[in-house]
Order: C-alpha cells, then structure tokens, then sequence
C-alpha cells in the first residue's frame, strides 16, 4: 500500500503519485515577514516539515521551496509605525523567522526566493496573462479579470455569484469588477517601488506564489501546502493566474493544516492571542513543542493549553527515558542462542507497532495515530526490561532502530542518536561515578551528593542500582 493523502481540491484522499518517479516537488506559502514568528505559525511548518521528511525517509528526493514576502501593505505599514526602512525591517524579521524554525529543528527549504529578488520574474508573468487576455490595466494597478476563467472556485467551493452579492468597487480602485484582484500595484507616495511597463509599482500578494513556484518548480508540480486560512482568496487566486497563465493543471496535491486555536479562537496577529515562538522557547524545550503539535493530525484543529504543553514534556520526558533505559540495558545485554516467551512476545510488540507507525503515515502523514505506536514500542521494552534478568541485544536493537526511525520522521530525538557515547565526556562522567562511590563508603555524603547534585545541573542523571549506579541523560 502506498502513501495517500488528502487533497483540498478534491475533498477526498488520494494514492499519492509525484509527477516525476522517485522526486516530489513542493510549495509552501511562507511568511510575511514583518513581525515575530507564532505558535500558529509553527504549528504549519512544523506538519509541512514532518510530512517532508516522511517523503524523504520513504526514499523520494523532496526539493523544497518556501518564499519570503518581503515587500507587502503590512510590511510598509509597520514600518511607517516603527520609523524603520521598510527593506530592514523586512530583513530583520526574516532572520528571526530562519532562526525560529532552525531552533524548532525544522529542516531549510532548498530554495527560499523573496519577492523583492524576483521583480522582473513577476513583472514576465504579468505580461503574459495580459496577453492571454487574463488581466487588464486599471488607474491604479493590473489586474486579474476573474470571471474570464472558468474553473474559479474550484478549490474553495467558492461560487462567484456568491462573492459577487453586495460587493462593490470602492472609490479610487480601477478594476473593473469587485471580485478582480491586483496583479500589480501602481506606486503611492513614499512606498517602495519598482520599474514596470504600466509605470512604476509592486506585485500584488497572490503573483508572487504564482510566480517563484513555478520558476523553481516548473509549470506543474506535486504538493502546495499551506494554512487553511489560506484556501481563499490566496490559494483560489494562485490557481487562477496559474493555470490562465500556462493553459493546463498547476498543482496536484493541495495540503492544508488546521488552525491553531485559543480559547475557541485561530491564534492570529490581529486578534492579539498568539504567543511567539521565541516565548515559547524560553520555558520549553523545541521537541515539546514538536510533540504538542504532532499529537494531533495535522488537518485537525489543534487547541493550544499549558495542559497540553505540559502533557507533551511529559510524553517526552518517558520516550527519553525509556532510550536511555535501552541505551543502559545494551552495555550488558546477551547474544541470543535462544528466546524464552518474554523475547517472542517483546518482539511481536515491537513488529506489530512498526506496521502501525507506517500504516499511519501513509494515511495522509497521521502523527497522532503514528505516535501511539511509539509509546506501544516504549511500554513494550519497557515490560520486556522488568521481567528479564539478562535482556537480549537482538530485541533491544530492534526497539532501538524503531526509535532511530521516529527520530527520522519526527524530527526529535536527533541530538541523542548524533552523540558519540563513547567519549571523553563519558569517560569523565563514569570517573565521578568511582570518586562518588569511594566518597560514599568514606561516608563522605555531603561531597558524593553534591557530586550527583552537579551532574543532575548538567543534564545527567545518576541511579542506584543493585547492580551499580548508572548514568542517564535528561533531556528535558
């Protein structure tokens, strides 16, 4: 069985075919980049990243391209509040935003094109849909004449009788029916603004998606991704100009996530309930916050609560022990010459838990349902470790290449997997253990826990077993 997803256009999921065996093409709307970057926002790409590396992890090549609106009216418009250059400003928070999505352990897109570098492409595009007869010149910019195609709609279910009821052209505006959109906008004092053959001026919001998608992509791609909030008009209106534009199908696959919401409401900039990401990054580990949006699908709403966080940390905080527990328990564990009924049936949890991951995966990315095969796996060797004096290494591995698996597609767990754990940090760390156990039967406890005490600072923990004591790592 292969991968389906579910298609906004169609209303439906579908086999997932790329138009080009073994590569997938892929679009995702990015930021305006005039303010900091949201938990709502995060939410988005860190499902369109996650679905990104499944595709990847399943063996296709991904070229990702993202974009930057780094010139629009609510750039221009902070910027006139602020005092700042309008380019800086831009710039400034464009840095933030790669920051944010580097510390959320969000993969780069190949290519991240800006508007701003991109003038000439869309100025070309304009031209073009001018001479196909598609957008027309008005007082104040060139617009797009949508009732000249057909098939608008299509993917909102928006009806154009629907839009056109009580709308009306306001004054100044030079299109010719209300439902028209800009293509290019004809400069006002004091605005950036670029040469163009209908006078000097700036792209319009949709021809710039339309535009650097198609340049890195070609004319016909696989997936274009985006938030719901985004289906219309953005999305309609890049179909539109689009398709008007090259004569045939833009986009295959249409991938839409769920709004981020507080207390009943889409977390939103105008409606002053987001909190950004850096906030969050001061109390939260990233992969808490990759874990509280990877519990729901990503096409679900997701309700944003200090609960949910927390039940997160938590989620995390078992998933890193029971790593650690496995780490431990494989510096001791056997070769197998036979299994006894704990190893069949350790084994059998951890098969039937990988079939799961995948068939959930491949029912259009469906982390909620793939996560509950990860804690199937942790609760199985975890059992299995209780019952067994002498733990296999054969099942260990297995539960361990799981866990290796996850941290590929999920994007956590990358930093323990990369760290060597045999180095000059472990070797220091198992010397303490000795100077602590000497301190101890010295009966010296004030040093030997402040020792533990220490360590605990910096991230390790030590346990007392009947065997010894222990180190773990704690990641949380």
């Amino acid at each position: 069985m292969g991968i389906k997803v579910y298609n906004t256009l169609t209303r439906q999921k579908e086999e997932f075919k790329p138009l080009r065996d073994g590569e997938v093409r892929m679009y995702v709307c990015g930021p305006t980049v005039y303010d900091y970057t949201h938990l709502g926002h995060a939410r988005t790409y860190i499902a369109f990243d996650v679905i990104r590396r499944y595709l990847e992890h399943r063996g296709y090549t991904v070229l990702m391209v993202m974009n930057f609106t780094d010139i629009d009216d609510k750039i221009i418009r902070r910027a006139n509040e602020t005092g700042e250059d309008p380019k800086e400003l831009a710039e400034r928070f464009l840095r933030y935003f790669l920051e944010d999505m580097a510390a959320l352990k969000v993969k780069p897109a190949d290519v991240y094109p800006r508007v701003t570098e991109h003038i000439g492409d869309i100025i070309d595009f304009v031209k073009k849909l001018q001479e196909k007869g598609y957008a027309y010149e008005g007082s104040d910019g060139v617009y797009f004449e949508v009732r000249k195609f057909r098939d608008y709609g299509k993917l909102s279910k928006v009806k154009l009788e629907d839009l056109v009821k009580g709308a009306r052209v306001e004054p100044g505006e030079g299109k010719k029916n209300p439902e028209d959109f800009a293509l290019w906008k004809k400069a006002k004092p004091g605005e950036p603004k670029w040469s163009s053959p209908w006078g000097e001026g700036r792209p319009g919001w949709h021809i710039e998606c339309s535009t650097m998608s198609t340049k890195y992509l070609g004319e016909s791609f696989d997936i274009h991704g985006g938030g719901s909030d985004l289906i219309f008009p953005h999305h309609e209106n890049e179909i539109a100009q689009s398709e008007a534009c090259t004569g045939h199908e833009w986009v295959h696959y249409w991938l839409h996530t769920g709004f981020l919401m507080v207390n009943g409401e889409k977390m939103s900039k105008s409606l002053g309930n987001f909190i950004t990401i850096r906030e969050m990054l001061k109390r939260y580990n990233p992969e808490v916050i990759r874990l509280f949006v990877l519990q729901r699908h990503y096409r679900s709403p997701l309700d944003y609560t200090e609960e949910g966080i927390e039940h997160a940390k938590n989620n995390l905080e078992r998933l890193y022990n029971t790593l650690e527990n496995i780490r431990v328990a494989m510096e001791k564990a056997e070769i197998s010459f036979r299994w006894g009924n704990e190893e069949f049936e350790a084994y059998k949890a951890v098969r039937n838990a990988r079939e799961e991951f995948y068939r959930a995966m491949d029912d259009d990315f469906n982390t909620a349902e793939a996560l509950k095969a990860v804690f199937e796996v942790s609760n199985a060797v975890n059992r299995y470790l209780t019952r067994v004096k002498a733990p296999k290494e054969s099942i260990l591995r297995k539960a361990w290449e799981f866990f290796r698996a996850v941290s590929d597609v999920f994007g956590i767990f990358e930093d323990y997997f990369r760290e060597k754990k045999a180095g000059e940090a472990e070797a220091l760390i198992k010397l303490l253990i000795e100077v602590r156990a000497q301190l101890r039967k010295e009966r010296n406890f004030a040093l030997a826990d402040r020792i533990r005490a220490e360590l605990r600072q910096l991230g390790i923990q030590l346990e007392d077993t009947p065997q010894g004591t222990v180190w773990k790592k704690v990641k949380v």
